[in-house]
């Protein structure tokens, strides 16, 4: 298996499927490499896995779902290794194993947005940032069910991801506005409550999500509203930064800036760092949390 074929895979998945994230694509990738690369020892299927997530995780793409995806998927499907007589009936309870996770991912959209409903209520003004999928479900399934609401979005340079956030939302019948990322300030003390998505959840239930979210959390506990974060639980992950430097630089910029040799100190980072003092609730497919649940959730996770 080489590593050029993997990409091709993972990357076809993300321009076939508009409407799947990067960890979920990941997943998608690892079945796909489960099924069709012929091995013959759990040690290479293991090899062909690691070699896969690394070329993964060097295909241009937000890297911070894509690791604790992928490391969740490898932690599920690895209990198939134990007590069996034979490589083939390991590999084919790894696959069913692997089947079952990806369906759990695929539901998990659907069961945070319906957790978040209660809190949409009819005439409240949202403000979110960049463009989330689940935070997206969510607005649509309250509007279906005839709440409502104001979106406020930003325009979430610099690749301005909120542009097709706004769109989405007035194409499904929902008042948006769209605004710049330096209006969070001026707009923060009309909103009712900040709803936003995560690339990932740290073990002290700060979030990692497209840079700006730190400080929108900073004008949201200033003026003393409360922030939700609507995200699945395959984005939970093992890493504990204390503050924005902590971050794995993977996770802060592109495969393809790290490799350019450029001075990371002069280039934008992707995500930030947001402390979980600045969060109010986390809306995930295990549950409604608060920050300090977390650690308890990754733990059963892991398990």
């Amino acid at each position: 298996m080489k590593k050029e074929e993997v990409q091709d895979i993972f990357l076809k998945i993300l321009r076939e499927e508009e409407d799947v994230s990067a960890g979920v694509a990941a997943i998608k990738t690892l079945l796909t490499v489960i099924e069709n690369y012929e091995v013959t020892t759990v040690r290479e299927l293991d090899f062909n896995l690691q070699l896969a997530v690394d070329a993964m995780r060097n295909c241009d793409q937000p890297v911070t779902a894509i690791s604790s995806g992928c490391e969740l998927f490898m932690r599920f499907i690895t209990f198939a290794k134990l007590d069996l007589r034979s490589f083939e009936e390991c590999e084919q309870i790894m696959l069913q194993r692997g089947r079952i996770f990806l369906d759990t991912l695929l539901e998990a959209r659907g069961k945070v947005a319906k957790q978040t409903l209660p809190f949409i209520s009819d005439g409240c003004k949202i403000l979110t940032h960049s463009r989330s999928r689940v935070v997206l479900q969510a607005m649509v399934e309250a509007a279906r069910a005839n709440k409502r609401f104001e979106v406020f979005v930003t325009m979430s340079c610099p690749d301005n991801s909120g542009e097709l956030m706004h769109k989405q939302l007035v194409a499904a019948g929902i008042d948006a506005t769209l605004i710049l990322d330096s209006a969070v300030g001026y707009i923060m003390e009309q909103i009712d409550i900040v709803m936003v998505g995560a690339e990932g959840v740290t073990e002290s239930g700060g979030i990692i999500n497209k840079v700006g979210t730190y400080g929108l959390g900073i004008a949201a506990l200033e003026l003393k509203k409360p922030v939700y974060v609507l995200t699945e639980s395959f984005k939970f992950s093992r890493i504990y930064p204390l503050n924005q430097r902590d971050l794995p630089k993977e996770f802060k910029y592109l495969s393809s800036v790290l490799k350019s040799g450029k001075d990371l100190a002069k280039q934008h980072p992707l995500v930030d760092y947001t402390p979980p003092a600045y969060i109010t609730l986390l809306f995930t497919d295990l549950g409604i949390l608060t920050p300090s649940a977390v650690s308890d959730e990754l733990i059963k996770l892991y398990l």
